[in-house]
């Protein structure tokens, strides 16, 4: 669970991988929030005025909480990054304008004392007035500050509103609301196959921490930085920008993460200080490169577990295939087939490491998973109960697998991404057998600049063409495949915007509408005519999944993505023949409960749209979803408390992922807590918005991604 002081850790870093820090600054040692506190009790007990000792005390708990890691336990701030709060004119000039920075945040350029600085204070404004103003009370006699005391109505003034009524943390910004990211998960790449070399220019390191921070990365970093340290969702880590920033830059940002969702390894103890410490001069050294992953590698690693002609002529039971979920149950390697009639497990199947996502063939018979350790299992829905037939591992690493769609083609074809190598692998759809692998190795689409690690993120399979349609992330190229003739690939590319997403099908299938995320914009492709059609400006990561489809009241149909960065909400008009004034542009903005969204959620039989938050660091946020009647949009959403229906244990309870049963009466949701702690899957009548069922039980473990066959194979959204 991502938390507000994690949050507020992370501004520490925000000007640490930019320039306006100034290469030649080093970073002095950041002082623990810890010895802080410690260090105030002397003025906590001396703080006079009535209710003062009290305000003081609470005051500073809050400080060390929320405010420490940028303005540093005494006080005095980091030179060049973030200004000092001891004796500082700007705060001590005007305390109004105090409480209104803590409330409502600040970005732009100040002076201070003197000094210009310019980065990026959250708004504190979930927190209730009293704390407000007690922890502005702290700074403003703290440190020898003399600035009197702050009570909770002078805080409710500047709010602009009755205390008593700023409650809900939708009503304000929730820390790091604007600067929200996805945080990767682990590689599956193991550091013992990786080749390495410590070089002389990189600071000194043994072979053994060498080894060590190899699989340090590969398990927390590479997933976001990628695994040659070029960057993607995450900033680029070469060694040129490493040695510039030095170890103390390093070992700050490892420790304390950043505004742009890097986890902050070092406060929440996931990471010791000698381990920070290695990885920060690992950091400064070249990266390590895991082999490379080709046929003979796909064909030592493929097996047919039933053979095409042993398999079932027709279903081996009488259940409705076409409302099946396949459940992704992250932390045990596993997928859970549910009857989604009688909401009953069918059979738990042991697949690849955690599953990304689940797609089901052009028939529905079969389902294809792909794990990120890039393992796909091939599982028969005929039998009784399905189970898997094929396996492959394609790569190392991977998200992404489709089959083909086309008229004439259905289930021939099976293709895969990769992550590492890059590249995307065409198999057939019947065995998985390796028939074409294709490097997506190349240029970039702006800087036309060699990439050596282009990751394959969203397939689609066409609709208008034997073609899948590939984003080559790094890059910001997709890729019409051409698979008529395999032996002769035809390949048709679109130059984007770097760094591709996911993306989904517009209502009428003709258009494939994909994020671009670090870039902030939407690219729509014309898959009919096979070129680029629009490339609009978003806001803040857009993170649309599949994305969702409606008929706006105002604006006629519509694609709806949510953001990782903020709340915000974005409907694209996606009629260029009824609606030709809006098509390919921003028509709807709407305001959500905040940043972390991962998926939105609509269908043709709803007239709701559900927008889950499970990456927002506020647990009211993170464990509820969002519903908007998509016939009265600016009645704005009606927040539903998923998490607290399920009835769960301990644990983070993330809500995330809506998807619709095969008739669009239901919206599933799943509650993600630990591996060692209870999960489940909850149901919600999407007419009534009322709990309907909740399936939970050991074998629920990190419940993710649920895919409908129906919707899925139709692509419903």
């Amino acid at each position: 669970m991502i938390t507000s002081t994690r949050l507020a850790f992370r501004l520490l870093v925000l000007t640490f991988l930019v320039s306006a820090c100034g290469a030649d600054t080093q970073a002095p040692t950041v002082p623990d929030p810890a010895d802080a506190t410690a260090a105030h009790q002397g003025e906590m007990a001396s703080a006079g005025g009535t209710g003062m000792p009290d305000s003081m005390a609470r005051g500073e708990v809050l400080y060390s909480r929320h405010c420490a890691a940028c303005h540093q336990g005494d006080g005095t701030g980091l030179s060049g990054a973030f200004p000092p709060l001891a004796e500082s004119d700007y705060l001590l000039e005007d305390p109004t304008r105090a409480i209104d920075v803590v409330v409502n945040g600040l970005s732009g350029p100040i002076t201070v004392n003197g000094q210009q600085y310019n980065a990026v204070m959250p708004a504190l404004g979930y927190l209730s007035d009293q704390e407000l103003a007690d922890v502005v009370t702290y700074v403003l006699n703290a440190w020898g500050n003399t600035g009197g005391q702050v009570s909770a109505a002078q805080v409710a003034a500047v709010r602009g509103g009755d205390a008593a009524a700023v409650t809900e943390p939708a009503d304000h910004p929730v820390p790091g609301s604007e600067a929200m990211a996805y945080q990767g998960a682990p590689s599956a790449i193991s550091a013992e196959d990786a080749v390495s070399f410590i070089d002389s220019e990189g600071p000194k390191m043994t072979q053994a921490e060498f080894d060590q921070a190899t699989e340090v990365y590969f398990q927390r970093c590479a997933g976001c930085h990628g695994v040659l340290r070029k960057g993607a969702t995450g900033k680029p880590l070469t060694s040129d920008i490493t040695r510039e920033k030095g170890t103390d830059y390093l070992k700050a940002l490892i420790t304390y993460g950043s505004p742009a969702g890097m986890p902050n390894w070092g406060t929440s103890g996931e990471l010791t200080a000698e381990q920070i410490d290695v990885m920060s001069r690992f950091l400064q050294h070249e990266p390590p490169a895991p082999p490379e992953w080709g046929l003979e590698e796909m064909k030592g690693s493929w097996k047919v577990l039933v053979a095409p002609d042993q398999r079932p002529g027709k279903p081996q039971h009488q259940r409705n295939i076409d409302n099946f979920f396949v459940v992704t149950l992250r932390d045990s390697g596993q997928v859970a087939v549910i009857d989604g009639d009688t909401k009953e497990i069918v059979n738990i199947i042991k697949t690849g490491y955690a599953v990304h996502i689940s797609r089901p063939s052009a028939s529905s018979r079969y389902v294809y998973t792909i794990g990120r350790d890039a393992k796909i299992d091939m599982i028969d829905l005929w039998m009784n109960p399905p189970d898997r037939v094929a396996e492959i591992k394609v790569g190392l690493e991977a998200r992404s697998v489709e089959t083909s769609k086309y008229h004439g083609f259905e289930d021939r074809y099976a293709i895969a991404g990769s992550y590492w190598p890059p590249q995307y692998t065409i198999m057939d759809g019947d065995t998985l057998e390796p028939k074409t692998i294709v490097s997506t190795r190349g240029m970039t689409v702006d800087t036309q600049e060699y990439h050596p690690e282009p990751r394959v993120a969203a397939i689609v399979a066409s609709h208008q063409h034997p073609e899948f349609i590939v984003n080559v992330k790094e890059t910001g190229k997709i890729l019409l495949v051409n698979y008529e003739d395999i032996n002769n690939l035809s390949v048709t590319t679109i130059g984007a915007a770097r760094f591709l997403h996911d993306g989904g099908w517009d209502a009428s299938k003709r258009y494939f509408l994909t994020a671009a995320n670090q870039s902030d914009k939407i690219a729509v492709v014309d898959s009919q005519d096979r070129k680029l059609a629009a490339l609009t400006d978003v806001d803040k990561i857009p993170h649309p999944g599949r994305g969702a489809n409606l008929s706006d009241p105002e604006f006629g149909p519509v694609w709806v993505t949510s953001a990782l960065g903020n709340e915000k909400i974005t409907f694209l008009g996606t009629d260029p023949k009824g609606h030709p004034e809006q098509a390919w542009k921003v028509v709807r903005v709407l305001k959500g409960q905040g940043g972390g969204s991962l998926f939105v959620k609509s269908h043709p039989n709803s007239t709701n749209l559900w927008v889950d938050t499970p990456l927002n660091p506020d647990e009211k946020v993170s464990q509820s979803v969002a519903v908007f009647d998509v016939n009265n949009l600016d009645a704005g959403y009606q927040a539903l408390p998923i998490a607290e229906w399920a009835q769960l244990g301990d644990g983070p309870k993330r809500v995330v992922h809506p998807e619709f049963n095969a008739e669009g009466t239901e919206v599933w949701f799943s509650v993600w807590s630990g591996q060692d702690q209870e999960s489940a899957i909850v149901i919600v009548d999407d007419k009534t918005r009322q709990l309907k069922h909740v399936i939970k039980g050991p074998e629920i473990i990190t419940p993710t991604g649920k895919f409908n066959i129906h919707n899925t194979v139709n692509d419903i959204y």
